[in-house]
């Protein structure tokens, strides 16, 4: 059996022999079961504060919600040092070249922390004037205002994690990220119910507690993962020798990677921008895409999942200089994404009224929602080929295709569609949420042709 999906820590960091059909299932599931469990309790974690802020009212809903939007935009410099960090830690492993690989992560780690306190520092220090932007009522303003600046406080840390779980999976290692994150998780939830009702003496801080609690968990989810680098007791360790900055091994990680961090805040606007268009519909449009929202963030899971290790698998292989291997292994993953969301998708489209129930009973809302829902069960196969594709590729270092897609995709089909259907034909909501379909479309075939090309494996990293 493949050495990368061992148990024992220490073997993580050995480069993935090839093996047969089943073999490669095996591993490749091995890997992507734990990044499935993660995003899934990244997810859990964000439904329990939303519901605790919930219980505060509609103003400090609103503000968390401002908050964790400002916080997705900034976290720009993880993107970019994290998928710089997945392609070259694996192309060392594959190559069986540990102590570059090292290398990499402890540059890797040093970069995170030093781009997201640039990051971070503006923000905080121009919180008024950036909240001011998003025009809200001013008790929501209030409240938003003191949430962002503390919730910068938690942006080093996150990069950290970010970093260091990224390092690791490249490494075959997706059980040591997994179990950070459950500690991360766990300490939010419990951090963030003490000190937003005030139990067990501690004061009532409300929206400030949620943000207190964001900053704690990812503080000791990041002391947690450069201990045990340090300890030695993984795959990978940290090369304390390499702890000054390696301006070409940062160049080299910003080189690979910026691209993703370019993607991550085009799609960031992308969203906002169709929002407004479900706006035009009314409230209740506006309502069941958030709920949409939510649901699509649990049925992106798997394509996370098989991402992750097509990722490593390839970026791995083509250290190794076995190309036809990589490729095998990418196309297999897909294969089981397709397999897995395709069935999840026979259930979107069975329960999508109760479903939409769970949120909401307002009939106007589910059924809207549920327009939205089947819409989303239709582009699940697409989904499974544009997530594992996509991580395929930028395992091999090949991140600027994606952000073509995206941009072809997201703005030239959907946005671009919206505006035919919105404002230039006003057809029913229902082509509104169509239009997720031509995006997804576009964007798995581009990834399916650059794939197949198999120019990514050329790539220099």
């Amino acid at each position: 059996m493949a050495s990368a999906v061992q148990p024992r820590a220490r073997t993580v960091a050995e480069p993935l022999a090839p093996g047969t059909t089943p073999q490669r299932v095996r591993a490749i599931w091995a890997l992507a079961w734990p990044v499935i469990l993660a995003f899934s309790l990244e997810s859990i974690v964000g439904l329990c504060d939303a519901l605790m802020v919930g219980r505060l009212g509609a103003a400090p809903t609103a503000a968390v919600g401002l908050g964790i939007h400002v916080l997705s935009a900034v976290n720009l410099g993880m993107f970019a040092v994290g998928t710089g960090a997945l392609a070259i830690v694996s192309r060392h492993i594959g190559a069986g070249e540990r102590h570059a690989a090292e290398h990499a992560l402890t540059q890797a780690i040093l970069a995170a922390l030093g781009l997201s306190v640039l990051v971070a520092v503006p923000v905080m220090l121009a919180t008024p004037q950036l909240v001011a932007l998003f025009q809200v009522a001013p008790d929501v303003a209030a409240q938003a205002t003191p949430f962002v600046r503390v919730i910068m406080l938690a942006v080093p840390a996150d990069a950290v994690v970010f970093t260091i779980a990224a390092s690791l999976r490249a490494a075959g290692d997706t059980r040591t990220p997994l179990a950070v994150g459950i500690v991360v998780g766990v300490a939010n939830v419990a951090i963030a119910w003490v000190l937003i009702f005030g139990r067990f003496g501690f004061p009532a801080l409300g929206v400030l507690g949620a943000a207190v609690a964001t900053v704690t968990a990812f503080a000791l989810g990041a002391v947690l993962g450069v201990g045990l680098l340090a300890r030695g007791d993984l795959g990978l360790r940290l090369r304390w020798g390499g702890r000054r900055l390696d301006a070409a091994a940062i160049r080299r990680l910003l080189r690979v990677g910026y691209p993703a961090a370019v993607e991550h805040l085009l799609m960031q606007a992308g969203f906002l921008a169709y929002m407004a268009f479900a706006a035009r519909y009314g409230t209740a449009a506006v309502a069941a895409y958030f709920i949409g929202v939510r649901i699509l963030a649990l049925a992106f899971l798997p394509g996370f999942g098989f991402g992750a290790a097509a990722g490593t698998l390839v970026g791995q292989a083509l250290g190794a200089r076995r190309p036809a291997e990589a490729a095998r292994s990418g196309w297999l993953a897909t294969g089981l994404a397709i397999a897995l969301m395709t069935t999840g998708s026979l259930a979107l489209l069975a329960f999508a009224r109760p479903i939409a129930r769970l949120f909401v009973d307002d009939d106007a809302v589910v059924d809207a929602a549920v327009s939205f829902i089947r819409m989303l069960a239709l582009a699940q196969p697409l989904m499974a080929i544009d997530f594992t594709l996509g991580g395929a590729l930028r395992g091999a270092a090949d991140t600027r295709l994606p952000l073509v897609a995206a941009l072809v995709g997201f703005y030239g089909v959907r946005l671009g569609l919206s505006v035919l259907v919105a404002l230039v034909l006003h057809l029913d909501l229902v082509w509104l949420w169509a239009t997720l379909l031509g995006d997804y479309l576009v964007r798995a075939a581009l990834k399916i042709w650059r794939f197949r090309s198999g120019r990514w494996a050329e790539l220099r990293v």
